[in-house]
């Protein structure tokens, strides 16, 4: 599948996902929307494990990893109760993060740039990843990770939404493993 089918169907999960999770709070809806919910779970984990082994010139595409979890974390927010603060302002902070991402994920296409980022950051292990920058898309990824297995410790998560959980968790880190192959190039090491 493409990355714009990936998109359509990630976004078709999530309305599911809250359509079923609205349903079980509504008399006489509860088995409509455990059906909805659970094939809102099922697509996405599919989108989520497609993602994973999206390649671009037969290398991992982080971009399209963080492409299907920003579309799903943009879907969680338009979906999120207004009265719920805490998590509108953590699903804020995460597309926030991943919007700067997105930029250095443009800036690591173009070697010469990326090297003045790689000069920017010092050498010192605790800015680095692998030797390279700990530039905004890994603060990006670990910053969600923790969030995901904060999430994932939370009592009384159902199992097939703890799959979901998984599944993004994983993914994350296997965008990172595709960032630093590109950050490699755009450092020809």
């Amino acid at each position: 599948m493409d990355l714009a089918g990936l998109t359509l169907k990630i976004l078709n999960a999530s309305a599911a996902i809250d359509y079923g999770r609205k349903g079980f709070a509504t008399r006489g809806k509860a088995e409509e929307g455990r059906i909805s919910y659970e094939t809102g779970i099922d697509w996405a984990l599919s989108v989520f494990k497609d993602a994973s082994n999206f390649r671009f010139a037969s290398t991992i595409d982080p971009q399209a990893i963080i492409l299907i979890e920003y579309t799903f974390l943009n879907q969680e927010l338009q979906f999120c109760d207004e009265t719920d603060t805490d998590s509108l302002s953590s699903l804020k902070k995460a597309i926030e993060s991943f919007d700067d991402a997105f930029l250095v994920l443009k800036i690591a296409d173009d070697k010469d740039s990326y090297k003045i980022v790689d000069q920017s950051y010092p050498q010192d292990s605790k800015y680095r990843v692998s030797l390279f920058p700990k530039d905004s898309f890994h603060i990006a990824c670990n910053a969600h990770k923790t969030r995901l297995r904060n999430i994932l410790r939370s009592p009384g998560i159902d199992p097939i939404e703890k799959a979901l959980l998984k599944q993004r968790l994983a993914n994350l880190s296997t965008a990172q493993k595709g960032y630093i192959e590109k950050q490699k190039k755009a450092l020809a090491i």
